[in-house]
């Protein structure tokens, strides 16, 4: 049984200020109600402290050329330094701001003009502020009476960029949580176009299906086949050339084997970008063999989607406009903070709608007093959202198209300065001649630059990429991935992306890279 009693005393809150309880305060099972138990002033003043904080450790300091790019310490050394035990009492101000310090101080810096190593980097001012203000206001993009800005925001960024795709009637899309949850949403709409009837009835009446995708394509398009019960086994891989690109009558002979055997082929995925190599599968030839046997065509433009605002490099992506559905990531090359993923579909006819909506009574109502097409949640498989698209947004606004195109061709004219530097340093082994930003080489040190390139040659080089990652990020001063792949022994991969990179920063990697490990 409830309780409601009366009261006037004094209370605490955790950070050890008092408050003096009205008089009359109202008791529900021995919780006050009246007035709020988290002071206004007090979280304001915290605020107010935490932001020059961030501003200078977060911001400044990170972007700053002469600092660390991280502070290495092994998991043990940093569960140490962080204090991560969760306790009963809270900690007051003082130390809560030392936390956000350490966090600050112990993570690795990716806005630093020396962080090369993923496939993003930089810290983009608009689109920090952007996160910022969506952070605060804390929306939820599913409808529109929650979400009002947020949910035209979302759609006017989706035309747009359906607009660079070539898609002249239009099309559709929704913003997801990264590019391998959009991959996952073109094998389930592509699926669902092929049996709608999937959706009600599930996989046990469903045909042997397959897809097909490059052996060079990333690993979410497996495992969208394995999340969604197609299995890895029915993820069919198409032989690449040797610069990473799908071979499309390798793609023919596959598929149709593939119906030789009873098999129902119902997709291929290309990839316009690939994660190691940065390479663009040809498009316009997959498109044609999509087209004769009714498969369909999906684009994984995640990595080089960024380059279609480039009238100088989008000729890499010709024949997207073809694709049914494409998946696309601002946050990558254009540096809209993560995370900004869109996908993309040419349908106009509500086919991402019929494939995941759920109508839940309780959000999509048809009988609102406003248009309910606005309530475009029921698109997408999550059902709390964020809006990814403002980043995109607010910093488009701000920069324009042209301002993007020039950090596409920026990175992109660095890339070609960093092979041509390659090249002509000694020690320096180029894999093959870039399509994209992704730069790929051989540090050779002294020691083995004698060496004919037989087994021991290449057994010997195989050690001397983890070695130098592992002094650079002791050191703190550079991050660059290496990894094999294919017949290629370990290697790195430069990935150029932000517009802080200069080139001075260029010639400073090949110099720390040979400073690193000429003694190896």
């Amino acid at each position: 049984m409830r309780r409601f009693v009366t009261m006037n005393s004094i209370s605490s809150d955790s950070n050890g200020s008092s408050r003096p309880v009205k008089k009359n305060a109202v008791l529900v099972d021995g919780v006050h109600l009246n007035g709020p138990i988290l002071d206004s002033k007090v979280g304001e003043r915290f605020v107010r402290e935490a932001l020059p904080l961030i501003m200078e450790e977060a911001v400044l300091k990170a972007t700053d050329v002469n600092e660390k790019v991280c502070e290495w310490q092994s998991p043990e050394q940093l569960k140490e330094k962080l204090d991560l035990e969760l306790r009963d009492q809270g900690e007051t101000h003082t130390q809560i701001l030392e936390r956000c310090r350490d966090v600050i101080r112990y993570s690795v810096k990716t806005g630093h003009p020396r962080f090369f190593n993923q496939l993003y980097a930089g810290l983009d001012p608009y689109s920090l502020v952007a996160r910022l203000i969506t952070e605060a206001i804390n929306p939820s993009v599913y409808t529109y009476e929650v979400s009002p800005t947020f949910v035209l925001i979302e759609e006017a960024v989706i035309n747009k960029m359906i607009q660079y795709v070539g898609w002249q009637e239009g099309g559709d899309g929704i913003f997801s949580p990264g590019g391998s949850v959009s991959n996952m949403y073109a094998v389930n709409v592509a699926r669902y176009k092929f049996c709608p009837n999937i959706k009600e009835e599930g996989l046990s009446g469903m045909p042997k299906l397959i897809l097909f995708t490059s052996e060079e394509s990333h690993y979410s398009v497996s495992k969208a086949a394995a999340f969604l019960g197609i299995g890895t086994k029915n993820v069919c891989t198409v032989p690449a050339d040797d610069r990473g690109k799908m071979i499309p009558e390798e793609l023919e002979k596959l598929v149709q084997q593939a119906k030789n055997e009873g098999r129902v082929p119902f997709m291929v995925s290309a990839t316009a970008g690939t994660t190691v190599l940065g390479a663009f599968d040809p498009l316009e030839e997959i498109a044609d063999i999509c087209e004769r046997h009714g498969l369909w065509f999906h684009v994984d433009a995640c990595w080089g989607g960024g380059a279609l605002l480039s009238r100088k490099h989008r000729g890499l992506l010709t024949g997207i406009h073809r694709a049914n559905s494409v998946a696309w990531n601002p946050h990558k090359m254009l540096m809209a903070g993560l995370q900004c993923c869109a996908f993309l579909v040419k349908d106009q006819t509500g086919l991402l709608q019929r494939c995941h909506s759920a109508q839940a009574s309780y959000l999509f109502q048809q009988d609102k007093f406003y248009d309910i097409r606005y309530d475009t949640g029921d698109k997408s498989i999550q059902c709390s959202r964020k809006s990814d698209a403002f980043k995109f947004w607010l910093m488009w606004k701000a920069i324009g198209t042209q301002g993007l195109e020039e950090r596409v061709n920026r990175a992109l004219a660095l890339a070609r300065y960093l092979t041509e530097e390659v090249k002509k340093r000694e020690g320096f082994q180029l894999l093959m001649e870039p399509e994209y930003a992704n730069v790929c080489f051989w540090y050779i040190p002294p020691s083995l630059r004698n060496m004919p390139e037989g087994p021991d040659f290449w057994k010997r080089l195989r050690e001397v990429a983890p070695v130098i990652k592992e002094r650079m990020m002791k050191k703190g001063s550079m991050m660059v991935g290496y990894q094999p792949h294919r017949r290629f022994v370990n290697f790195f991969r430069h990935i150029i992306i932000s517009p802080q990179v200069s080139r001075e920063d260029i010639d400073f990697v090949l110099q720390e890279i040979e400073a690193l490990g000429r003694d190896l």
